[in-house]
């Protein structure tokens, strides 16, 4: 995601990073690179020209030509700029309406409106902690009843028995009754598409607006469409109440110019982007950490969100007290590399830690899952004592191990090589103080189980490369 992006941008500020001091023509040579960058990234031609006339404005206007590190304070500027741009704050999913609270998707044909669905009311029922129904009121596309029940029935989660041949219309009001009797408080309906703005779309769409007044109206949008999304965004917006925007299909090869226009073109906030075919591939939308992220910051505000929700306290804590007794286990090494699975791509996961976006775009995400299949077969195929202590892995049992996992013995031989290897930059770590690791993740106590896992599985893949 923003790869083709960042690296435009990368490009137009390697000129003036360690520069002791600028020049007026030095910042005004930069900002056109920098226009270029962002017009070759697809983004709008005014908003590029705007963003970067207001970077130029700041940075002559605010003494930066003449601080220590100007070269820092003008991709500060930039940072700035395009976080604004996108919206300057996440805009939250409103469920504050009398229930049902009924959120209606909207957009084309092929925009991934129905996964989507799915995905928002996972993060409903497991973020919100409300209780969703789906609705599918596509009536028009072969399977789409069938695959969002489905996509229901994987998450267990409840969708409204539509037929083909119901109306759309009546099939929201129905189940918005039904949604009441059932103590569903928020209705996820997911509408019909087309391969084009028409007429009698849009007329099915108000008469759903009007008569069910959804809190929330998104229109979904495919980031790989670039600037014709934008365009799709500003037709919806003129016919339809739009409360948001969500951005699917962002982790492909989206040059990211749809994200950083939306809102400076249609006024509405970009509220989620969806970054694979996974139920909880779905994220909220924060322009600042968006804005890291485009500048190979990285966003550890996320990556601790995402630690957060599969470690709990306690887990952490008792991981910490393992590694500094020297007690971690390849039991313990299996569920924190199971925990890290859920939390999403390594190459997603390492993008998120400043310094490491390079090392993101040389992790292949089938490779990766290939690895973590590989080094979860050793592990499953050792007997629940050397599981837990590695040490009595001689010769003969390293034969068995690879022969049960389908895997060779050098193989299993790097993998405890590198067990050992990471137990004692664990411990390493621990000697620097208590709660190092949860320092190192912004505290919380989240470090053996959240950033010190990535690290170390992170660097296991690298090596095995």
């Amino acid at each position: 995601m923003f790869d083709f992006l960042h690296d435009r941008l990368e490009g137009a500020f390697k000129k003036i990073r360690g520069r002791a001091r600028l020049t007026t023509a030095d910042v005004e040579a930069t900002m056109k690179e920098v226009r270029t960058a962002l017009l070759e990234g697809d983004v709008n031609f005014k908003v590029a020209k705007e963003l970067c006339a207001r970077v130029s404005e700041r940075a002559i206007g605010e003494d930066v030509l003449k601080s220590l590190t100007p070269d820092q304070q003008i991709i500060k500027l930039v940072h700035d700029e395009l976080a604004s741009v996108m919206g300057g704050e996440a805009a939250e999913l409103n469920l504050r309406s009398s229930p049902p609270v009924i959120i209606m998707l909207v957009g084309l044909q092929g925009s991934g409106k129905t996964t989507t669905a799915s995905k928002l009311a996972r993060l409903v029922r497991d973020t919100y902690k409300r209780t969703p129904l789906l609705v599918p009121a596509d009536v028009y596309r072969p399977a789409a009843i069938e695959q969002l029940k489905t996509l229901g029935k994987n998450l267990d989660i409840p969708v409204f028995d539509t037929q083909q041949t119901d109306k759309p219309l009546d099939i929201a009001i129905r189940a918005q009754d039904f949604a009441r009797k059932t103590m569903c408080d928020v209705m996820i309906l997911d509408t019909a598409g087309r391969l084009q703005i028409d007429t009698a779309l849009m007329d099915e769409l108000r008469q759903i607006e009007a008569a069910l007044s959804p809190a929330e109206i998104l229109l979904v949008a495919d980031a790989m469409t670039g600037q014709e999304a934008v365009n799709v965004a500003q037709g919806f917006s003129e016919t339809l109440s739009l409360t948001g925007l969500v951005l699917t299909k962002m982790d492909g090869d989206a040059r990211g110019g749809a994200a950083l226009s939306m809102r400076a073109v249609t006024g509405k906030p970009i509220k989620f982007i969806g970054l694979g075919e996974k139920s909880d591939a779905l994220e909220p939308f924060h322009p600042e950490r968006m804005a890291s992220r485009i500048l190979g910051m990285g966003d550890v505000m996320t990556l601790i969100e995402k630690a957060t929700q599969q470690v709990s306290l306690e887990d952490s804590a008792d991981l910490e007290r393992k590694f500094k007794k020297d007690q971690f286990t390849f039991e313990d090494f299996l569920g924190q590399m199971r925990m890290i699975k859920k939390m999403g791509s390594i190459s997603s996961l390492t993008a998120m830690i400043p310094g490491l976006n390079k090392l993101a775009k040389q992790v292949d995400p089938e490779k990766q899952e290939r690895e973590f299949s590989k080094l979860e077969a050793i592990i499953l195929s050792m007997t629940p004592a050397e599981r837990r202590n590695h040490e009595i892995i001689n010769g003969s049992r390293r034969k068995r191990i690879a022969k049960g996992s389908g895997t060779s013995v050098e193989d299993v031989n790097k993998l405890l090589k590198q067990f050992v290897e990471m137990k004692k930059m664990m411990k390493q770590l621990m000697k620097m103080g208590p709660g190092m690791l949860g320092g190192l993740m912004g505290g919380g106590g989240l470090g053996a189980g959240g950033m010190g896992g990535l690290g170390n599985l992170g660097g296991m893949f690298g090596r095995r490369r």
